[in-house]
């Protein structure tokens, strides 16, 4: 959530970003923000004055009765009376605005990164980077949905029959392969430095808004009713939400973390054959990275995120490319956003694997995490993610870059996690 005092002091600042983003009536909304603070500032100077007074009188009251002069004093306690029922409306329209306020501001995005292009969809995403050769697998190659079924290692109709439609069962080794990729995940994050931690897979609303999730993206989000719990839809929720309410040292910043999680999305809409087998998921697993930083350092410490998830895709040898997104791709909360995606080489496209973003103080805000800066003061933290990785791509990646006539490789560094060299 942006800050008003930041809206206010650059207006121009914020329409241009939002112009980046398409988002639609931007000054309007900005300016109605500027408006409910001006009259919210002005009700809080009103209800202050007010206060201030009936405090004032209450002592004089107080006096009066000691010295005798009951007369006098009660006539004071009519206006003290009058003035209670002036704050009580006051306090009324003061939390009245104060919710209308932040109810427009939840409704802003983020103000994009000054190097974020305007765009209205990928097709405008900038790629930035690439490595990795794309092997030619001839005209037999498959996509990994065959490969699967032919090798008995992940049966999407049995997932359909349990659940429904994007509930994969994995098995054999097609399960091994899975739990590998999710130790290697842990085990390259753990030795860069982030501490691990396991963190539940439902979550409450203050935990959604926390972090964005509410109410941008709440029809994309399973949700337990009963029990008014959201399944998360990534890690980066419950372990962001650790710092919810805090004020950090600031020699404890920066913090970093990794976690291993389920994540849950409706993916409402998705369809077509652009979805099929790993494509896209409702339950998928997924190892994320986690920063709380100073500002400072925050963009620093992107660039050593974005160069982490390359070591990783560098180990397993597979072709990849990193888009810059543009504004219009940009996510709600997110200031800068960094895409990895893998080529798939039988499907010849390329499958989104990672996102690495920097949100800037917008999570911060919305989670009240700050920290206590040199001079003293409480300063809102910088918050960072990224994926490192999502497992169903780098899956299906894996399947069809190394299929061969035998059988399917297991990359070099995943040997010693799987106990096997082949799939066949």
């Amino acid at each position: 959530m942006l800050q008003v005092q930041f809206i206010r002091d650059n207006k121009d600042v914020v329409l241009e970003g939002l112009a980046k983003r398409n988002f639609a009536n931007a000054e309007a909304i900005i300016n109605n923000v500027l408006q409910l603070d001006e009259t919210r500032r002005s009700t809080q100077v009103s209800l202050d004055n007010v206060l201030a007074d009936s405090n004032k009188l209450s002592k004089e009251i107080g006096m009066l009765f000691k010295s005798g002069e009951v007369q006098k004093a009660n006539l004071l306690k009519e206006k003290t009376s009058q003035l209670k029922e002036n704050g009580k409306e006051l306090t009324e329209q003061l939390n009245d605005v104060t919710t209308k306020l932040q109810d427009v501001l939840y409704q802003i995005p983020n103000v994009p990164h000054a190097s974020v292009v305007a765009g209205t969809s990928e097709e405008d995403n900038e790629e930035v980077y690439k490595e990795g050769t794309i092997p030619d697998l001839g005209e037999k190659a498959l996509p990994h949905w065959e490969l699967a079924k032919k090798y008995d290692i992940i049966d999407f109709d049995l997932g359909a029959k349990i659940s429904g439609a994007g509930f994969p069962v994995y098995k054999g080794k097609g399960a091994r392969l899975q739990r590998a990729l999710i130790n290697y995940f842990l085990d390259k994050n753990t030795s860069a430095g982030y501490n691990e931690v396991q963190v539940p897979h439902l979550v409450n609303e203050a935990s959604g808004f926390g972090t964005g999730q509410l109410p941008d993206k709440e029809g994309q989000m399973y949700h337990v009713t009963a029990d008014d719990l959201y399944l998360i839809p990534t890690a980066e929720v419950p372990i962001t939400n650790l710092y919810r309410g805090s004020l950090v040292k600031e020699a404890d910043l920066p913090i970093t973390l990794t976690g291993y999680t389920p994540c849950f999305r409706r993916e409402a809409g998705s369809y077509g054959a652009h979805v099929r087998g790993l494509n896209r998921l409702h339950q998928f697993d997924k190892v994320e990275i986690v920063r709380v930083e100073k500002p400072e350092n925050s963009y620093e410490a992107l660039n050593g995120m974005v160069e982490h998830i390359k070591g990783i895709l560098r180990e397993l040898k597979l072709p990849y490319r990193i888009l810059r997104l543009c504004g219009g791709d940009t996510g709600f909360t997110a200031a800068l956003t960094f895409d990895f995606e893998l080529y798939s080489t039988a499907q010849e496209r390329w499958l989104e694997i990672s996102s690495a973003s920097n949100f800037e103080t917008f999570q911060a805000n919305r989670l009240k995490l700050r920290y206590k800066n040199n001079e003293g003061k409480n300063q809102l933290a910088h918050t960072l993610n990224g994926s490192s990785l999502a497992l169903p791509r780098v899956l299906a990646a894996i399947l069809e870059n190394y299929q061969t006539a035998e059988g399917i490789k297991i990359p070099e560094v995943l040997v010693p996690y799987c106990g096997f060299e082949m799939i066949d």
